[in-house]
């Protein structure tokens, strides 16, 4: 069974720094794409970062440049490195993993619980 989880939430000010990590774990699954997405108060969850399989990235604007997601391949692990933090960053932050399933002969998706993540001014 897959488990993705996710850490390294918390209160921080504006201008800080947070570095969330996300680990995916189970049997019989190849990652491919991973990616951080961003629910922030009365707003829709929304894709800020993606790292492909061959470690190409791309981000959503707003954080273009603050943010850097990067991958570790050999840990099952996907991270965010979040800079220069502003209130508006605030939410809950979910990790979501597209695996290639043998037993399935699929991809699937796989999501996180999520890590919140408060940016005081």
């Amino acid at each position: 069974q897959v488990q993705v989880v996710e850490s390294g939430g918390g209160l921080v000010q504006a201008g800080g720094s947070l570095r969330l990590s996300c680990v995916t774990s189970g049997n019989n699954f190849r990652i491919t794409d991973m990616s951080w997405y961003h629910h922030g108060p009365d707003q829709d969850r929304n894709e800020i970062a993606r790292i492909r399989l061959r470690g190409e990235t791309i981000y959503e604007g707003s954080v273009e440049g603050r943010f850097t997601i990067s991958r570790d391949d050999a840990k099952n692990a996907v991270y965010l490195q979040m800079n220069s933090l502003k209130p508006e960053d605030t939410g809950t932050y979910y990790c979501k993993v597209r695996l290639w399933e043998s037993d399935a002969g699929k991809y699937n998706d796989y999501w996180g619980q999520g890590t919140q993540v408060t940016v005081s001014s």
